[in-house]
């Protein structure tokens, strides 16, 4: 039995998402606000601030685009993208200098994975958003 094609659906114009996106980009979970999600927005607002929190308190380091060999490049550029998804958090943090330098120990690479994991989780709090302001979910 064949199964049928889904049909793609038109892109939806950039009007209805780009908002949500961009706010949800800079303050986590704004997005879902500005959508009237206000229990996803609270939840996203809650758990990215107090993760990325946890990793400046661990004094845990932003990540900074770094040449040398490739994995070195992919490293820190991939964590310095994933630190800056934090938006508004991020550029705080870098703005009045709390971010901290790359130290040795266990606790302050557990703070780095915690800012990166909360830029991360942000991205999934956009991508989440785009689909709802693109009606493609509820």
């Amino acid at each position: 039995m064949a199964k049928e094609k889904e049909e793609r659906q038109p892109a939806p114009p950039i009007g209805t998402w780009a908002p949500a996106l961009a706010l949800s980009w800079l303050i986590p979970g704004g997005g879902h606000f500005l959508l009237k999600k206000t229990g996803r927005g609270t939840l996203l607002l809650l758990s990215i601030t107090s993760m990325f929190v946890c990793g400046l308190m661990m004094r845990g380091a932003m990540f900074q685009p770094a040449s040398g060999d490739l994995l070195t490049i992919l490293i820190n550029t991939g964590g310095f993208i994933a630190d800056a998804c934090s938006g508004i958090l991020y550029l705080l943090t870098v703005w009045l200098g709390y971010n901290q330098p790359d130290m040795a120990g266990a606790v302050h690479d557990y703070g780095a994975k915690f800012l990166v994991t909360a830029g991360l989780l942000n991205v999934l709090a956009m991508v989440d958003a785009f689909e709802i302001a693109a009606r493609r979910k509820d």
